[in-house]
C-alpha cells in the first residue's frame, strides 16, 4: 500500500478501531509490525530483530492492531449492488440483478494432532475452508472463515445464510456460484454436463447450445471471486502456508487481511499487485433475505429461460 492508503488505515484503527499509541510505540509503528508480518510471514524473532523491540511489545502491537482492524468490519466491507440493466461490462451485462460471485477457499492452518483428520481436504493439506463472497470490481463483500477443510461447500454456504450476522440476497438478486453448490433461489449456478471453464473456451470454440453459451458468460462473469482470491494470496504470505498462530487467531487475520484488501483498493487508484495476478498460481426474527439454499424448480426454469434468451441475443 501506499504512503496514503497507509495513514488512512492508521486514521480508521484510532478513530472507529480504538487503537491507542503506547508510552513506547506509535500507531504507525504498530500497523507497519502488523502489516510486515502478515505481508512476509516471518516469526516473532525476526521482528524483534527488525524493530529492535521485545517478543512481548511484538506480540501486545501485533494483537491490539489485529482487534483494532476487526472493528472496522462494518466500513471496509462492501455493500453489493445489483447488475443495472443497462450495464455494459461485456461480463456481466448478461446478468441483470446480480451482486457478484462467491466461491470457496482453502487456507492452511496449524491445528492440534487431534484436530488434523477433521482440517484434511481432499488433497491431504490441513486448512480451513473459507467462504468469500465479492463484488464484480473484486472488493469483498462478506467472508466467513473456520470450518474444517473436510466439509463441503456447500455446508459452509448454509451456515453463512442462517447465522446471526448472515450473508444477506435480498429476494429478486442473486450470486454467480459454481457447479459445487446448488441452483437455487440467490445462487445461480451453471449447467452441469456442459463445457464450462474459461480454458475449454480459449481454442476458438463456439458454444453451440443456450447451455454452452451461458455457462461461458458465467464462467467469465465468475472468475472473478478466482481472481479476489489469487490476488489475496499474493498481497498476504501469511495466508500462503501455515501460520505460527492458533487456528482462533488465524482465522481473525483471514478477515482482517480481506478488509486490508478492500481498503487499497477503494484507496489506491491502482492495485500494485494487480499485474502478478496471472502469474500466480492459483438473523433473529423475519427477513427479507433468502435463507435457504434448497433447490427450486422455479430458480431451474428461469436459468433456463435466461439461457435461451442469451443465446438468442448472442445469435442476433
Amino acid at each position: 500500500m501506499n504512503l496514503q492508503t497507509f495513514s488512512k488505515l492508521c486514521e480508521m484503527l484510532e478513530s472507529l478501531g480504538g487503537l491507542k499509541p503506547t508510552r513506547n510505540m506509535t500507531i504507525g509503528e504498530q500497523v507497519v509490525i502488523f502489516l510486515h508480518i502478515l505481508a512476509h510471514h516471518v516469526k516473532n524473532r525476526v521482528i524483534q530483530y527488525n524493530y529492535g523491540r521485545s517478543g512481548e511489545s511484538i506480540s501486545r502491537a501485533f494483537h491490539k492492531v489485529l482487534n483494532a482492524i476487526m472493528h472496522l468490519q462494518g466500513h471496509l466491507f462492501r455493500t453489493p449492488e445489483p447488475i443495472s440493466a443497462n450495464c455494459t461490462d461485456s461480463r456481466w451485462k448478461w446478468f441483470k440483478n446480480c451482486l457478484g460471485a462467491l466461491d470457496g477457499t482453502f487456507i492452511k492452518v496449524n491445528v492440534p494432532s487431534s484436530d488434523k483428520p477433521r482440517y484434511r481436504t481432499r488433497k491431504g493439506d490441513i486448512a480451513t475452508n473459507v467462504l468469500g463472497v465479492c463484488t464484480p470490481d473484486m472488493q469483498f463483500v462478506y467472508v466467513l472463515s473456520g470450518w474444517e477443510g473436510s466439509v463441503a461447500d456447500s455446508r459452509v454456504l448454509r451456515d453463512a445464510i442462517s447465522r446471526t450476522h448472515a450473508l444477506e440476497v435480498p429476494h429478486g438478486c442473486y450470486y454467480l456460484v459454481d457447479a459445487g453448490y446448488t441452483n437455487c433461489e440467490g445462487f445461480l449456478a451453471p449447467f452441469r454436463g456442459q463445457r464450462y471453464h474459461l480454458n475449454e473456451w480459449r481454442h476458438g470454440y463456439q458454444p453451440t447450445s443456450p447451455q454452452e453459451f451461458f455457462n461461458m458468460k458465467h464462467a467469465a462473469a465468475r472468475n472473478v471471486i478466482e481472481r479476489c482470491f489469487g490476488l489475496l494470496k499474493i498481497r498476504w504470505g501469511i495466508l500462503r502456508s501455515p501460520s505460527y498462530y492458533p487456528i482462533k487467531t488465524h482465522n481473525r487475520i483471514i478477515i482482517a487481511c480481506c478488509l486490508l484488501h478492500n481498503l487499497i483498493r477503494q484507496v489506491m487508484q491502482v492495485d500494485p499487485m494487480e499485474s502478478e495476478l496471472d502469474a500466480f498460481d492459483t438473523v433473529e426474527g423475519e427477513t427479507n433475505s433468502i435463507n435457504t439454499v434448497d433447490p427450486s424448480d422455479a430458480w431451474t426454469n428461469w436459468r433456463m429461460e435466461l439461457a435461451n434468451q442469451m443465446f438468442n441475443q448472442w445469435n442476433n
